[in-house]
């Protein structure tokens, strides 16, 4: 199964900008993590947005703040995020859509993710790809 949502990036308001959005169109934020609750914690990011969902409608919107190193600008901070359940399909797709792009983060295991991957393609679009990590019966008692 693959899905393709819109994933936005913010150079450090990201919290603020999907509050704005959720007031305006009715939104609900169904999920929010900072870097300081995270492995990923860097300097100054601790209250920074790492991930959050956003959903209007029948749509989710997902959003980030972006790491000092991979800076956000206006028409470059907007990625699509394709996710899905096939590790194989999913590393076969990237590959393929890194010819003539520039990969920005390789497919690799993460601590959300079983691969997750950047990419921006010859076109000039930012894409993530993510590979769910598997939800088995021991993981559903430890939650």
């Amino acid at each position: 199964m693959f899905g393709v949502q819109p994933y936005l990036m913010f150079p450090g308001n990201c919290e603020e900008a999907i509050n704005y959005y959720k007031d305006c169109m009715d939104g609900e934020i169904l999920y929010s993590q900072t870097y300081g609750d995270s492995p990923m914690a860097a300097e100054g990011m601790n209250d920074k947005i790492m991930h959050c969902t956003l959903k209007i409608g029948d749509t989710q919107i997902m959003a980030a703040d972006s790491m000092p190193d991979q800076p956000a600008s206006v028409g470059s901070n907007i990625h699509l995020a394709l996710g899905s359940d096939d590790i194989a399909k999913t590393e076969s797709m990237f590959n393929k859509m890194s010819e003539g792009g520039k990969v920005t983060m390789p497919m690799e295991k993460t601590f959300w993710a079983e691969r997750f991957g950047m990419l921006t393609d010859k076109f000039g679009i930012n894409w993530m790809f993510n590979v769910d990590t598997p939800h088995t019966e021991e993981k559903s008692a430890a939650i």
